[in-house]
């Protein structure tokens, strides 16, 4: 592994990996008189256990964490011991994220005890626990988050000798003058420390990680590669890549190279830094002496291990700060707010208290300010700023006292990744300091003040000093509707549940149909092992309610969709006040939008890839909505590529996803629809092309040849079929192409993209054989309702007495090479071919076997599926000489799992829930909203207002897709318009001469309808037409229609309208 100074190369580098060395236990301080900890030595029912060096990570458990930060960097966190002082809303935050993440243990550390205006934000004190310490109630709770990290309650002073038995601190909730005097104490030891602290709509980050810190992986992304068309000689060789796809890399990158023919000097060589020269081309180091290229060839990226810059302790960058921006339309932000928390520090030494919210009294208005000054003329470094912005001081001023749980949601997550950082080494940390400020959450007109506002002790002072109690009723009195209760659906509802949403009159309905699994333990911080298998909904909603009894909250388990539309009804949107979103496919997310742009109504949408982030807010009539725009399709696997000739991993793992689908689930469900549904044989013989024979063929097998009696005809079946794909296929292959085949321009075939196969020779001495054969023939089994077996001994012995038929490669045999070849061969089937095809079927009476079908299911160890999938993927990568990989990564690729951390879930739904603060206030101006996008592995942050709606324009007619036409279908005789009314009231109306009118997919009206049809339709009513049309009867749950319409203007001209709102109810 190389080590390049951080100066060196800024580019973003992927991952290698060294295992740390074994550090001390800690365990004294767990005895002392202060402590309080949860015994957990005994191993839970849920089969987790004790953290340690040589623990296995329980990949069931943190199977999503593990794709962000993976095996070496979760090694490194199981061996750190971490310290989290401050007990109110955003160091629970901080430990439930770091808890969760799975270190080696968490000490939770506070003197203090809790008070009303920590229940604002504190989502594990409760009001029965007023006037408790704040660490000792919260360890039970924060210890049942994970049971492999022991929780330890710490009530005693912080000594520089307790100190010593961590690996990273975290001081929130601190004065000024212990986070210098405990800071230069850690940076003078080597312990990593992290200082977090929010103030009302005010945030501060800072991280000191020493004079030593190496960064294994800079960003988490997956190292690219690429095939390699041609190599010169030079004192700078230039390497040109396929022009399949870009190569991806940028200048700084390093990288080695394998299988290239010629210039082998290059195989293997030591990690080479390249210089991007374009989107396919880069230059590498001296080739000029080597050998001369012929072909092939793969370039890799080679993650580099680099030395971070010294950081300063946190008394020297005190004075010479330097800052992460946050938001760059606010650049001189951080140097303000850097003086600012100095002053609150200032204020609070001198008072003893904090700035009283929103005070008109004359001579407290300016203390703060008074004292930002005084902190400002004493500096010496670069932390001195020329001119204060007092407007900003004064606000930090009137909300200082404040409390918020979005704004501890963010910095939480935070907080917590950089821990990570200072665990792991794995991702950039913050250099070093951070602030954030949510000032658009106020009142929109300049000036605006709140009368100060007394604390009434109720649990929501933190928050009333920072929005007054008005805003507080508001709050009460909303009626949201959550799709979603996962990772982000867990945190909004924690989020609801503190800031009061729903706490009145007003209700919060969220729906999930999915139940409780082990994996989303890891991040889904409402659930516990004693909860999977439970509903989400319910199970989410019932927790919420323990952290705020006054939350009013409802469990749904339907999916949203056409399908409950009956449930989810006009009367039932009409009567909400804004949508969250939670959801984890676009689909789903994009029903909803249209939901909310028919409706009217606020959307909160954001969503989670590792550790970046993202939020957007759609407000109606003001932004686009989410459909607006849209990310560019994925890149799909050419069939040909998969059929034979596949050069990635990800191939042959989407090969073997079609391997299982194609013999577990299709062929028995084609099976079940033949044997239960008399129309089956009528639809099949209507699929075009070949199809019908193919569906009839593959009845022919599951019903007659292939039908196994007992679970040695599983296992011959599983043999044979090995034999099919892994060898014969193979041969016949390589008959139709030899090895040393030329294209029609004298290339050799085999090259590029195609690599050359080579058949496999079947041992049951070969575990990989084995591995198949087992997993295939108990999925078979168990699509035949038969007894499976693991006994390999058992196994062995049957296959002994195996016959596999002789292969001989035949003639005349068509493998397509193109999809575009695959495409024009439209061959289809003579009828007497499927006549006899169905006469070889025996009758659905006369079969006694009960077939089931088997959905693809990723997270279940037991049930063999990845286990054909990584054996099946595996063994056509033989094939292939393409390198195999293991059970994880196969899971994730062909299980197309998201992955996911808890740091960045809480980030992204604090900032979704002051997003919402701002709907709530009513808030008109668009540059008041913020769409943000954060990658906190680097850390980058991105803030933007939101698009506006696009405007459109038919005569004078300003228009946006929030805007539609209202036509009222009963008229005033009680009777409903005809189609010619309907045409001709627009005509009349809006001058507008309808060409096309459509309902759904069912076109209504055109104007180049056939005579007959149109004289019939014009004069029924339009329900009557859409009925007919659809041949779908009209809901009693539908008030109205949407009719899309194509339209002429007076000068014949084609002009782009609103839709209809057609009222029939």
């Amino acid at each position: 592994m190389m080590v390049v100074n951080a100066q060196m190369s800024s580019s973003p580098l992927s991952k290698k990996r060294r295992l740390s060395g074994t550090e001390t236990k800690t365990g004294s301080h767990c005895s002392s008189s202060n402590s309080v900890r949860t015994d957990l030595s005994h191993t839970p029912a849920n089969g987790m256990a004790k953290n340690g060096n040589d623990a296995e990570i329980d990949e069931g458990l943190y199977s999503r964490q593990l794709y962000v930060l993976g095996h070496e960097a979760m090694k490194r966190m199981q061996n750190s011991n971490v310290l989290i002082s401050g007990m109110r809303g955003l160091g629970v935050e901080i430990a439930k994220n770091v808890i969760l993440g799975g270190v080696r243990s968490v000490t939770i550390h506070d003197e203090g005890v809790a008070e009303w205006r920590d229940l604002s934000s504190q989502f594990y004190l409760r009001e029965e626990d007023l006037g408790k310490n704040r660490a000792e109630v919260s360890q039970a709770r924060l210890a049942e988050l994970n049971s492999y990290v022991p929780v330890t309650g710490y009530t005693g002073p912080l000594t520089e000798d307790y100190l010593t038995k961590f690996q990273v601190v975290v001081l929130t909730n601190s004065t000024l003058d212990e986070q210098q005097t405990l800071g230069e104490f850690c940076h003078s030891k080597g312990i990593k420390l992290i200082v977090a602290d929010t103030r009302g709509l005010f945030g501060q980050l800072f991280c000191d990680f020493g004079e030593e810190m190496i960064v294994y992986d800079t960003n988490g992304e997956q190292p690219l590669s690429a095939m390699i068309s041609m190599i010169t000689k030079d004192s700078a060789g230039v390497v040109t890549c396929l022009d399949e796809a870009r190569h991806g890399f940028e200048s700084g990158d390093y990288v080695t190279f394998t299988e290239i023919q010629g210039m082998t000097e290059l195989n293997g060589c030591k990690p080479v830094e390249i210089k991007v020269l374009g989107p396919y081309t880069f230059s590498i180091c001296d080739t000029s002496g080597f050998t001369d290229y012929i072909r092939g060839g793969i370039v890799s990226q080679v993650k580099i291990m680099i030395s971070f810059p010294q950081m300063k302790s946190l008394s020297s960058s005190l004075a010479q700060p330097e800052f992460l921006m946050t938001d760059f339309a606010k650049m001189e932000f951080p140097g303000q707010m850097h003086l600012g928390f100095q002053a609150i520090h200032a204020f609070q030494k001198k008072h003893g208290h904090l700035p009283a919210p929103w005070t008109q009294h004359s001579k407290n208005k300016y203390k703060l300010l008074a004292l930002a000054k005084d902190v400002n003329s004493a500096q010496t470094g670069s932390a001195k700023v020329e001119q204060l912005n007092e407007s900003l001081i004064k606000k930090m001023s009137y909300v200082a006292a404040g409390d918020l749980a979005p704004v501890n949601a963010f910095f939480g997550g935070l907080a917590a990744q950089e821990v990570m950082k200072a665990c792991t080494g794995k991702f950039m940390p913050i250099m070093q300091w951070l602030y954030f400020d949510a000032l658009e959450c106020l009142a929109e007109e300049e000036g605006f003040m709140l009368t100060e506002e007394e604390c009434k002790n109720c649990r929501y002072d933190g928050q009333v000093a920072v929005f007054g109690t008005k805003m507080q009723d508001l709050l009460a009195k909303q009626r949201y509707f959550l799709v979603g209760a996962g990772a982000i659906g867990c945190e909004l509802l924690k989020n609801f549940a503190m800031i009061g949403l729903a706490a009145g009159e007003g209700e919060v309905i969220v729906t999930d149909m999915d139940t409780i699994e082990k994996s989303n333990l890891n991040r889904q911080f409402l659930f516990r092992p004693w909860d999977v298998t439970k509903m989400k909904s319910d199970t989410a909603a019932a927790a919420v309610k323990l952290m705020n009894p006054a939350i009013k909250i409802t469990g749904h388990q339907n999916r949203v969709g056409p399908d409950t539309e009956r449930i989810y009804d006009d009367d039932f949107f009409e009567s909400l006040d804004g949508v969250a979103n939670a959801l984890d496919n676009v689909d789903a997310r994009m029903y909803m939008d249209r939901r909310c742009v028919y409706y009217r109504k606020p959307l909160l949408e954001s969503g989670t890839l590792g550790t970046k982030g993202n939020v957007q807010v759609v407000i109606p009539f003001l932004t686009e909505s989410y459909s607006s725009s849209q990310d560019p399709p994925e890149k799909s696997i050419p069939i040909c590529t998969l059929k034979n000739f596949p050069n990635a991993i990800e191939h042959t793992l989407q090969w073997a996803r079609d391997e299982f689908e194609g013999l577990f689930k299709q062929p028995p469900e084609n099976a079940m629809q033949y044997l239960t549904d008399p129309k089956f044989m009528e639809r099949t013989l209507k699929l075009p092309g070949a199809q019908p024979a193919e569906v009839l063929e593959a009845l022919y097998k599951s019903l007659v040849t292939d039908c196994p009696q007992n679970w040695a005809d599983c296992v011959a079946w599983a043999r044979n079929h090995w034999q099919c794909q892994y060898s014969n296929n193979i041969r016949q292959l390589l008959h139709n192409f030899p090895p040393d085949q030329l294209t029609s321009s004298g290339a050799p075939f085999w090259s590029g993209p195609k690599r050359c196969p080579h058949p496999l020779e079947f041992s049951t001495t070969n575990e990989l054989h084995m591995d198949y054969v087992v997993a295939a023939a108990n999925l078979f089994a168990q699509t035949y309702g038969l007894q499976g077996s693991t006994d390999r001994a058992g196994v062995i012995k049957i296959l002994q007495d195996v016959k596999v038929p002789p292969f001989t490669p035949r003639s005349g045999v068509k493998i397509h090479v193109s999809d575009q070849e695959l495409q024009n061969n439209n061959s289809s089937i003579d009828d007497t071919k499927l006549e006899e095809l169905k006469a070889m079927l025996p009758s659905p009476e006369s079969f006694q076997f009960k077939l089931t079908s088997i959905d693809f299911e990723k997270d279940d160890d037991t049930n063999f599926h990845m286990d054909f999938i990584v054996a099946a993927s595996n063994l056509r990568a033989e094939n292939y000489d393409i390198p195999p990989t293991d059970r994880h990564k196969s899971k994730l690729i062909a299980g197309k799992i998201i992955p996911a951390i808890a740091t960045t879930t809480a980030a992204v739904v604090g900032l979704v829930c002051l997003e919402l603060f701002k709907i709530i206030k009513g808030h008109k101006k668009l540059e008041s909203y913020k769409n943000g996008f954060m990658n906190l592995a680097l850390p980058f942050f991105a803030f933007s207002e939101p698009i506006a709606a696009p405007k459109h324009k038919y005569y004078e007619i300003d228009w946006t897709l929030w805007d539609r036409f209202e036509v009222t279908g009963l008229q005033p005789n009680g009777e409903e318009m005809t189609l010619r009314q309907f045409l001709d009231y627009f005509k009349n109306e809006h001058k507008l001469e309808i060409t096309m009118l459509s309902q759904g997919v069912s076109m209504l009206y055109s104007f180049f309808m056939p005579a007959a049809k149109l004289k019939e339709r014009l004069d029924l009513p339009m329900t009557e037409i859409v009925t007919k049309v659809s041949k779908k009867k009209l809901g009693k749950h539908v008030k109205a229609l949407v009719f899309e319409l194509c339209c002429n203007d007076l000068s014949d001209e084609d002009v782009e309208v609103p839709y209809v709102r057609y009222t029939i109810r």
